[in-house]
């Protein structure tokens, strides 16, 4: 093979590895059925206590049995949670969270989470094959909230949680695939 042949190879060999970040790894975390943030949102601030019922949870897709990671909280569990010291007083509480605690064995709750994320190395490939640099974008969002019922009765509702996420990560090794031995070396003896 002549020497033109070989720097041609060995230069189209550096930009196809180079340049194949479709090869990287990538990741999804679903488990909400809203489309996005304000649409999880939009569907709790929906919701109307003292008026809205259980039935109109579900036909939001909104419980245990539609949202997966749902929590069903009891009445001591409301308790634990709302009146976790002496600090706080009857009415600093929501005329909802008291009205569930004076039902007792009525009340109930759901605590909700729905995420979405997408997790995805980017980046050049063959920095990150061999261990020399690796870039991972992390995106997406995290709803969360809270959901009083006395009597399948919403008696009191709260969101939270991150709009948007988008986190970078770089992580370099000078020594690449060698990075690991030092350690790998001292566990084995």
């Amino acid at each position: 093979m002549t020497e033109r042949k070989l720097v041609v190879l060995l230069l189209l060999t550096a930009v196809v590895l180079g340049a194949c970040s479709s090869l990287l790894p990538r990741g999804r975390s679903e488990s909400s059925p809203f489309r996005d943030f304000e649409q999880a949102r939009s569907a709790i601030d929906g919701l109307m206590p003292m008026t809205s019922t259980a039935a109109n949870l579900a036909s939001l897709g909104i419980g245990p049995v539609h949202q997966p990671n749902t929590v069903i909280l009891t009445q001591a569990d409301v308790v634990r949670r709302f009146v976790p010291s002496a600090l706080l007083r009857r009415e600093d509480l929501d005329p909802g969270v008291l009205a569930c605690l004076e039902a007792r064995d009525a009340c109930r709750g759901w605590e909700i989470t729905a995420v979405r994320i997408n997790k995805a190395r980017t980046g050049n490939f063959l920095s990150d094959f061999t261990n020399f640099s690796r870039r991972s974008e992390t995106t997406g969002w995290r709803f969360n909230a809270l959901i009083l019922l006395v009597n399948d009765v919403v008696v009191y509702r709260a969101w939270g949680g991150q709009p948007s996420i988008n986190e970078v990560e770089i992580t370099t090794n000078p020594l690449g695939p060698l990075q690991d031995i030092g350690p790998m070396i001292l566990t084995t003896r």
